[in-house]
């Protein structure tokens, strides 16, 4: 059977640097760091003491306080972001067949902040279990699509996909998957995640995963600088409306870009170190590219997994490498990790859009705080430090990589 084209119609973002979607890119274009010290608990006593959180997000400017209190702030960042893409998209409502219309998403975690708290609560209590009725339904994972089919009746493929830090690209995935197959006009897609508590940067602290630059944590996040130390957290989400090509020609939708390509592959090395020779990275982004029925040659962006870790960068580098060729010297490259911190679940779909933006804008967000070039890395390439640069980008690649050796790359491109 032929495939479907699949392309981009809406989008929303609720990020560290901007909680809609002008917001965000404005500030992505310009350099802007997210993160600052931790304002949701006292982090004095923690090895890392920063974080890029959400900034000035008022639950209640969205949903009635009855409704907040039933959702964890995963969930009110999907529905927001959800709201966002639906309206810019813009979709009839009353006409669309909703029967044909799905939601899947990407986390993680899922309702982490939920889980903190409840068992926090028991576990200092008098030991008399009085958990919150919505315990449960918070804090899983599938219940942001849930909440979004419910809230606008979408009657399609519902789900969530959980890939660690790929989680979101695994959603977009399978949502480019199902449209491109026939089972659905439309699915709204993306991530969300909200892992700043105590347990969160703990754990990450536990790992020796996260940067410790407590004096300053602005240019904490270092991607491919020689005294990277770690990944700053982020939270946030993104949301990306996928739909069939000619249905969103038939109704005049505008189009961001197509989707032209996805790939997926593991490294099957390590619990949370990457190929030290890139091998999931190289194959990931080959896979892509065999989807999209590219070359090489036609890719001008990579928005890169870039993390800030000492090892991660480096096999991505390589990987580029291998894959690219002297290709790799023509690209620009940036992690607007550097920017956002790293949203876990939701780095995917924030990524995504940054990726989809720079297609239809031109213009490659940069990676910042650079300092210090490492001899690791091959001068020639192109990282796009400190500074957008204006391009005409055909297409971008976009890489994430998860706990456990998950990888998943997308491509989108200028709709011809």
């Amino acid at each position: 059977m032929a495939l479907k084209r699949v392309v981009v119609t809406g989008l929303g973002a609720l990020t560290p640097l901007g909680n809609t979607l002008p917001e965000f890119w404005d500030n992505l274009t310009k350099g802007v760091s997210g993160a600052a010290t931790i304002t949701r608990f006292d982090p004095n006593k923690f090895k890392t003491q920063f974080a890029c959180e959400v900034k000035g997000f008022d639950p209640l400017q969205h949903f009635d306080r009855k409704e907040a209190r039933k959702l964890d702030p995963y969930s009110q960042y999907a529905m927001v972001v959800a709201d966002e893409a639906v309206v810019d998209s813009g979709i009839d409502l009353e006409g669309v067949n909703k029967d044909r219309v799905g939601v899947i998403w990407g986390s993680g975690i899922g309702g982490f902040q939920t889980f903190f708290e409840e068992c926090s609560q028991y576990a200092t209590g008098d030991g008399t279990p009085r958990f919150n009725p919505f315990f449960i339904p918070k804090m899983i994972a599938d219940i942001a699509p849930g909440q979004i089919s419910i809230k606008y009746g979408f009657r399609g493929p519902n789900f969530t996909t959980v890939s660690a830090c790929a989680s979101s690209t695994n959603s977009l995935i399978d949502a480019y998957n199902y449209i491109r197959l026939g089972k659905a006009d439309i699915i709204v897609s993306g991530g969300s995640e909200a892992p700043i508590n105590e347990a969160g940067v703990g754990g990450f602290n536990a790992m020796h995963a996260m940067s410790t630059r407590n004096d300053d944590p602005a240019t904490a996040s270092r991607p491919f600088d020689l005294d990277r130390d770690g990944f700053v957290l982020g939270e946030g989400a993104g949301c990306i409306i996928l739909e069939e090509y000619e249905h969103a020609k038939t109704r005049g939708a505008k189009i961001y870009a197509e989707f032209a390509g996805s790939g997926l592959s593991a490294d099957a090395h390590h619990i949370t170190a990457p190929h030290p020779e890139g091998l999931g990275a190289l194959n990931v982004m080959k896979n892509a590219l065999e989807d999209a029925g590219m070359q090489a040659s036609e890719i001008d962006y990579i928005n890169v997994h870039g993390t800030s870790t000492p090892l991660g960068d480096i096999a991505e580098s390589k990987a580029i490498q291998q894959v690219f060729g002297e290709q790799a010297y023509k690209l620009n490259i940036s992690s607007t990790k550097s920017m956002t911190g790293h949203l876990l679940g939701a780095a995917g779909a924030v990524e995504a859009i940054a990726s989809i933006m720079a297609v239809k804008e031109g213009i490659v967000p940069p990676t910042i705080n650079h300092f210090t070039d490492d001899p690791e890395f091959d001068t020639r390439l192109n990282f796009t430090f400190n500074a957008a640069q204006k391009r005409d980008v055909n297409a971008a690649l976009s890489n994430t990589f998860g706990f456990g050796g998950h990888n998943a790359s997308v491509i989108f491109k200028k709709t011809s």
